[in-house]
C-alpha cells in the first residue's frame, strides 16, 4: 500500500521557518523523484520545488528560491522542505508527490499559515 504521510505544517509569523516532511512507503523510493507541491485558497496548484532520484539535483519556484531548500534522505524514505523567511503568501496547502513519466503519488497536504 503506497503511502505518502505528511508533517510539519502550521501557524508561523512572518519572517519565521517551518520544515515539513513526508515518509513513504509502499514503493522504491529512490526510483522517484520527489516533489512540493502547494495550492492558495482560489488558486491553482503549483510546483514549489523538485528533487530528482538520480543525482540529488533541486529546483525551485522564482517565488521561493533562496527561502525554501527541498532535501531527501533514501535511508528514512523521506523528503523535507525547509521553509525560511516565510511570507503571507505562502500560505497554503502543501503537498508531496512522488514522480515517475508513468506514475504518480500524492500526499494528502499540510497546511501552512503565515500571518502574524
Amino acid at each position: 500500500q503506497v503511502q505518502l504521510v505528511q508533517s510539519g505544517g502550521g501557524l508561523v509569523q512572518p519572517g519565521g521557518s517551518l520544515r515539513l516532511s513526508c515518509a513513504a512507503s509502499g514503493f522504491t523510493f529512490n526510483n522517484y523523484a520527489m516533489r512540493w507541491y502547494r495550492q492558495a485558497p482560489g488558486k491553482e496548484r503549483e510546483l514549489v520545488a523538485t528533487i530528482t532520484s538520480t543525482d540529488g539535483s533541486a529546483g525551485y519556484a522564482d517565488s521561493v528560491k533562496g527561502r525554501f531548500t527541498i532535501s531527501r534522505d533514501n535511508a528514512k524514505n523521506t523528503v523535507y522542505l525547509q521553509m525560511n523567511s516565510l511570507k503571507p503568501e505562502d500560505t497554503a496547502v502543501y503537498y508531496c508527490n512522488a514522480a515517475r513519466p508513468t506514475q504518480s503519488y500524492w500526499g494528502k497536504g499540510t497546511l501552512v499559515t503565515v500571518s502574524s
